[in-house]
């Protein structure tokens, strides 16, 4: 099929993106359909960032953000009432492809339920096969179409398998540039100009919020007294979750001469401002190794949930850079290594140790470089490609 036929054409597109990361990574390809066809109709679970692209969210992502086995178990009859009336609606309406966007033990199920109906389903994010959970193959197998990868050696998995795949990069590479203004982002956020400055990034899900957000605030704390010329930057990944943020930091009992800014959203420019940052283990760490800014990589969930995880777990590193480094750039701290003064000292050496912040930036910077492939553009190419239009 041509180009010019493509852009002439038409695409009804169903959608579900779990949570903040993927509303950004939906919301790229819905940005490269729109260049490609003359009119798209999408809808389903989105955020904001999708909606900007004329998504319809018959849900927002805040109902699907849940992390952990123990708060997944709680929320259950919700997600699954939730889920049917999503899979009864979809069905009615008939798109022409449904893709999930990461969320896969909510997407996989509604995919395999959709495709038993005749609905062509494709998938945004491969589950990370390759980390835990392997036996979850048959189960895409069994659910999706065709499955686009972000990550160039999850080809290799998929080729064995047997499951049609293409890898298209990852978006928040191309989006995010090879170098950024911090000067300009400092003034954005009223950071000042010279002094160092420390982002706290917590987590974009609630669960995170409530487990990791005191901790970092705490680990603040212990900074300031060592090294009092110190901002830092802490941005929330809604309005609700700043909301709470604000309740977490004013019970704290942080000294009071500690300077915290607390915004709302921001995220990227809060990483651009910063020379050092504290982030909860997920996307946010692949941003931040895009903007090529050292990090300390933290995570802590419930006692059942992380029990569970470390039994199924193949890999040594539970962050993203480090993951596609295959070693330990940068250092993480899990469950009960989540404490302030471990973190606190990672963090100055990262501020302190110009060797040793030079090498972390060389190696997230070739990383950005094999990352970056024109995502929406291929994205939006498979898409139409699986679709058949």
């Amino acid at each position: 099929m041509s180009a010019q036929t493509k852009a002439a054409g038409s695409l009804t597109l169903g959608m579900v993106a779990g949570e903040a990361s993927g509303d950004l990574l939906a919301a790229s390809v819905l940005e490269g359909l729109a260049a490609r066809v003359g009119w798209l109709e999408s809808a389903g679970i989105g955020g904001p960032a999708m909606t900007r692209h004329g998504f319809d969210a018959w849900w927002t992502i805040d109902a699907l953000s849940v992390n952990g086995y123990l708060e997944v178990l709680r929320e259950y009859p919700r997600l699954r009432r939730m889920r049917n009336a999503l899979a009864a609606r979809l069905a009615s309406w008939r798109p022409q492809l449904f893709v999930g966007v990461d969320a896969p033990d909510f997407n996989l199920d509604l995919e395999a339920r959709l495709r038993a109906q005749g609905i062509r389903t494709a998938h945004f994010i491969s589950p990370s096969i390759w980390a835990w959970r392997r036996e979850r193959i048959d189960r895409i197998r069994r659910s999706v179409d065709h499955m686009l990868l972000v990550f160039p050696f999850e080809e290799a998995i998929y080729r064995e398998a047997g499951i049609p795949a293409t890898y298209v990069g990852h978006p928040l590479a191309d989006t995010i540039p090879a170098r950024v203004d911090a000067s300009a982002a400092r003034r954005a956020l009223g950071l000042p100009a010279h002094a160092p400055v420390v982002a706290l990034l917590p987590g974009s899900r609630s669960a995170e919020v409530e487990h990791l957000a005191l901790p970092f605030l705490r680990t603040a704390a212990w900074l300031h007294e060592r090294r009092a010329e110190l901002h830092f930057v802490m941005p929330a990944a809604s309005a609700r979750l700043f909301e709470r943020l604000g309740a977490i930091a004013a019970a704290a009992g942080l000294p009071e001469r500690l300077a915290l800014t607390l915004v709302c959203g921001r995220s990227h420019e809060a990483l651009a401002a910063a020379d050092a940052v504290l982030v909860a283990s997920g996307t946010a760490t692949l941003e931040t190794a895009l903007f090529r800014r050292p990090m300390v990589i933290a995570y802590r969930m419930s006692w059942l949930s992380y029990r569970i995880m470390r039994r199924m777990s193949y890999l040594p590193w539970i962050g993203l850079p480090n993951i596609l480094s295959g070693s330990f750039v940068v250092p993480e701290f899990v469950q009960g290594a989540v404490r302030p003064a471990a973190m606190g000292e990672a963090l100055l050496r990262q501020l302190d140790d110009d060797a040793h912040r030079s090498g972390i930036v060389a190696r997230f910077a070739s990383l950005h470089e094999a990352l970056r492939r024109g995502c929406a553009e291929r994205a939006a190419a498979v898409v139409l490609e699986v679709a058949g239009v």
